[in-house]
């Protein structure tokens, strides 16, 4: 097996727990070696290991994802729900090839608008999700549609388009659902709404959201999982569903609902405990 391994963080380099994970997979015969960049990654490339928390497991799916790599979570860091696993876990199911691929949906985002394409660098794909914030101190007119049908302006911070993956991301924060991440929906949420009769909705997977924004500054920023760009009033972005998915590897010890109780105390209640 040829394994590509991702690091986002140097000081990773001296954790004896990657030391020992890359050590052991290559005293059992498999080719393993960093990569940094698309043009890193080698012909016949298994998969890909990356190595530290949810923001790392983000950055390695920017590079490899659209040429339909899977990717292994090694969790070193806190929360995560895309990489949720211990190195040591790891290790074992590499090494008795006991594993599973599935399949994550991906977002694709475009600018439209005079020199929109000049930010082409950072898109078009994301995880989690993509949201357009205010960068100035006035609140912005956000004007959605979907499948070609407005829906009323939001008064807001912001508004942000999540996949079922990015439900227990951002989209959590500012008060959107909880999804399997399985199921095949999107989640529209507004960033702090300064009208109150506004609640997140779901929508299907299949359905494409166009959204400009007014302000009195006429400042704005999109983000796009760990990825952010200014914009112009006079732009517009397009979301839709990517014509690809990511390809995340699953142990059997780990699980969406495992992961939610365990690092999110969902449902944590002394009555759960007897």
């Amino acid at each position: 097996m040829k394994i590509g391994y991702f690091i986002l963080k140097d000081e990773l380099r001296e954790d004896p727990r990657m030391a020992s994970l890359l050590k052991d997979l290559e005293g059992a015969t498999f080719e393993v070696y960093e990569i940094r960049t698309k043009a890193d990654v080698r012909p016949e490339t298994d998969l890909v290991l990356s190595m530290g928390g949810d923001g790392t497991f983000l950055s390695a799916a920017h590079v490899v994802a659209d040429i339909g790599l899977p990717i292994l979570g090694v969790n070193f860091g806190r929360i995560g729900f895309l990489c949720e696993n211990r190195p040591e876990a790891v290790r074992d199911a590499l090494l008795e090839g006991n594993f599973r691929i599935e399949y994550r949906t991906v977002l694709n985002a475009t600018l439209k608008g005079p020199e929109a394409r000049r930010t082409i660098g950072m898109l078009p794909y994301s995880v989690n999700e993509v949201a357009l914030h205010r960068s100035g101190s006035s609140v912005l007119g956000i004007h959605v549609s979907i499948d070609g049908e407005p829906l009323p302006t939001y008064w807001a911070d912001g508004i942000l388009v999540a996949t079922s993956s990015g439900s227990t991301a951002y989209s959590l924060s500012v008060g959107g659902p909880i999804c399997m991440p399985d199921t095949k929906v999107l989640v529209l949420a507004p960033v702090a709404p300064h009208n109150l009769n506004v609640r997140p909705i779901v929508i299907p997977e299949s359905a494409k959201v166009d959204i400009s924004f007014e302000s009195r500054d006429g400042r704005a920023t999109m983000s796009m999982d760990n990825r952010v760009v200014e914009i112009q009033p006079d732009w517009a972005i397009h979301i839709e569903m990517a014509q690809f998915s990511l390809k995340r590897v699953r142990l059997p010890e780990s699980g969406f609902v495992k992961a939610l109780t365990s690092r999110l105390f969902w449902g944590e209640d002394m009555r759960n405990n007897e």
